[in-house]
């Protein structure tokens, strides 16, 4: 199966390094499509495949296309690369906010997979929701899975809408995650903890909370209760977010989230 990455950005990447590393395609059926000759300069260095400059050098050749652009250029990109599609072509797309009816419409396609991974997939710690067309077939979608699974986990949605979704939790998830942190981090070292320590403190907290998590059948709020006790620190520091409406502020961001997805669809600004 030679695979043709078009884009080679930081996702782009990751999907050509994972796949090797994974050796479900080799070096040699590895394509890399990126317009930008400094940037294909430097990618052909790296040892990750054939790299090209123009799509009719490259686009006829393959039996799996990754869209790995920004959404902003699709117009262009489309314009580019439609002469040389074939129709038996399996497309994936890993745009934000981009549906498949616009990808099928713009490039005469049918088989279509618009997925949605985070950067955590860049250390093999992703989390990427995917769904398809009905022409896609049950093999090709197994297959496109493995793929995406070389980067973390994967989960099939029955509708497009789920992929806005996606893209409001796990998408956006690791900035939320991170601005939580930052603030912690902050209150550390207002109570006297130096860079290192108030950033080991709390990052080793939220992967071993994660861990503990994932290895339990405890809910969230049960763990809540394991850490608190009556009259104690935690119950003071929880009090205070449920006192300011962290967790309604929380969810109202990913909402917001959710609404700036759908109004990308769209094509608004």
């Amino acid at each position: 199966m030679k695979i043709l990455i078009v884009g080679g950005g930081n996702m782009g990447m990751t999907y050509a390094q994972s796949i090797l590393r994974s050796k479900i395609a080799n070096h040699k059926d590895m394509m890399i499509l990126e317009k930008f000759p400094k940037k294909a300069e430097e990618l052909a260095k790296q040892e990750i495949g054939t790299v090209y400059g123009n799509p009719d050098e490259c686009l006829s050749k393959a039996d799996l296309i990754i869209l790995a652009v920004k959404p902003q250029d699709i117009n262009l990109l489309f314009d580019n690369i439609k002469p040389y599609v074939d129709p038996q072509q399996v497309f994936v797309s890993i745009m934000a906010g981009v549906t498949i009816n616009t990808i099928s419409t713009a490039l005469g396609v049918k088989k279509v997979i618009r997925a949605m991974p985070n950067l955590p997939a860049q250390v093999g710690m992703g989390m990427t929701a995917f769904t398809s067309t009905d022409d896609v077939t049950r093999i090709e979608l197994v297959m496109v899975q493995n793929l995406l699974n070389t980067t973390g986990k994967t989960v099939y949605v029955e509708t497009e809408k789920l992929i806005d979704a996606t893209t409001a939790i796990s998408g956006s998830g690791p900035a939320y995650v991170y601005y939580f942190m930052d603030a912690m981090m902050t209150a550390a070292k207002q109570l006297g903890f130096s860079n290192s320590e108030a950033e080991l403190l709390v990052s080793q907290t939220f992967k071993g909370a994660v861990d503990l998590y994932n290895k339990s059948d405890l809910s969230c709020e049960e763990w809540i209760s394991k850490v608190s006790s009556k009259g104690g620190t935690t119950e003071a520091a929880i009090k205070s977010y449920r006192d300011n409406k962290v967790h309604k502020d929380i969810i109202d961001g990913a909402k917001a989230a959710y609404k700036r997805a759908i109004e990308l669809g769209k094509g608004k600004a």
